[in-house]
């Protein structure tokens, strides 16, 4: 049975796949045991899921809404989340852990909300500065991350932290004194032009959000890899990341890739937050931090701190998160089912060191 196993897992290179694969089933198992204690079937939740999400047809939608309807939202969904996975493993690439992605992306949502939001330009000129404004918003906040690491050795993890509260207080008083709905208690909604998902599309006979940015999220992946696997700038900042003193001693400067990785992390990160705050939604939350900064942290490590790795766990964790209210409404339990789905991933996932180290040993 032991060799059966350690062949299906089979070598290290192998193991970049069939670890994650295997935490994804380990999960999935643990989770249909709920539904089973809970009373339902598991197939029956895992089908409704994909129903939420898109994947497959329900039995019946509401007027000018259809499938196609679902997996549009669902990709504009992802798209941020790819962004937010790709911030993560840049990161980590570099030796660092950015758990302030959160506060990164709503800063750089709040930064293009007020700049190019509510400035009434066309749309072929909001939408390149929204993207501009909220990659040099997140890349600002990411630089400061570095900059703290480097000059004072401070932890990258405490400072994320402290910024994710200061920038959440910050631009909720800022919004409560100049541009709060007074409806909604959220911030005003942004111009249709500033809006990167157009709204009511027709497709034949229905009507749907069409997210072209989606498109530029999957290139940067392949970019982010490009850059990692065949750039000497990518060597020097995964040398860093993998071991500081042979990278100083090889003359590869770990204050200037320090300062990258979290600058090109804190980019990612806002670009993450545009195509969320104004992109699925047009509007900014009071006192909120977006979850799915956090959530990111747990797509980079199903993905294996790869940007493609990434690009595919983020397709999985997004389907789980979309398809889950209607998992709800329909089996009439509750949605937060599907976090602790996610976070069963995420810890089977973490157990994938130690599994790789056991296969690796016998």
């Amino acid at each position: 049975m032991k060799a059966v196993i350690y062949k299906i897992i089979g070598d290290e290179r192998r193991q970049a796949y069939t670890i994650p694969l295997l935490a994804i089933l380990a999960s999935l198992f643990v989770v249909s045991l709920m539904f089973l204690i809970m009373g339902h079937n598991p197939l029956t939740a895992f089908r409704a899921i994909l129903q939420g999400a898109g994947l497959m047809p329900r039995p019946n939608y509401a007027a000018g809404r259809g499938m196609l309807s679902d997996i549009m939202l669902s990709l504009a969904e992802l798209t941020p989340m790819i962004f937010a996975a790709l911030a993560i493993v840049v990161a980590l690439k570099g030796g660092l852990f950015n758990i302030g992605v959160a506060g990164q992306m709503l800063f750089a949502g709040y930064m293009a909300t007020i700049l190019v939001g509510y400035s009434g330009l066309p749309a072929y000129l909001a939408m390149p500065l929204v993207l501009l404004v909220g990659a040099a918003s997140g890349a600002l906040v990411g630089a400061i991350i570095g900059f703290l690491k480097d000059r004072f050795n401070i932890n990258e993890v405490v400072s994320s932290i402290m910024l994710n509260y200061i920038i959440q207080f910050i631009t909720t008083f800022f919004i409560l004194g100049n541009y709060v709905d007074p409806v909604t208690r959220q911030s005003r909604d942004v111009s249709p032009a500033a809006r990167l998902v157009f709204q009511n599309v027709p497709v034949g006979s229905y009507r749907t959000a069409l997210p072209v940015f989606i498109l530029l999220a999957i290139a940067t992946a392949f970019a982010l890899r490009f850059f990692i696997k065949r750039t000497r700038s990518g060597f020097d900042l995964c040398a860093v990341g993998a071991n500081l003193k042979a990278a100083r001693y090889l003359g590869i400067s770990p204050s200037l890739n320090i300062m990258l990785a979290m600058t090109l992390s804190g980019a990612l990160a806002g670009l993450a937050g545009v195509t969320y705050y104004l992109g699925l939604y047009a509007s900014i939350p009071l006192r909120d931090l977006p979850t799915m900064g956090f959530d990111a942290i747990a797509v980079a490590l199903l993905g294996n701190a790869s940007p493609l790795g990434a690009l595919f766990a983020s397709c999985l964790i997004t389907v789980i998160s979309r398809g889950s209210t209607y998992m709800s409404s329909l089996l009439n339990v509750q949605r937060e089912i599907a976090q602790v789905m996610t976070g069963l991933i995420l810890l089977f996932a973490a157990c994938g060191a130690y599994v790789k180290k056991i296969i690796n040993k016998r």
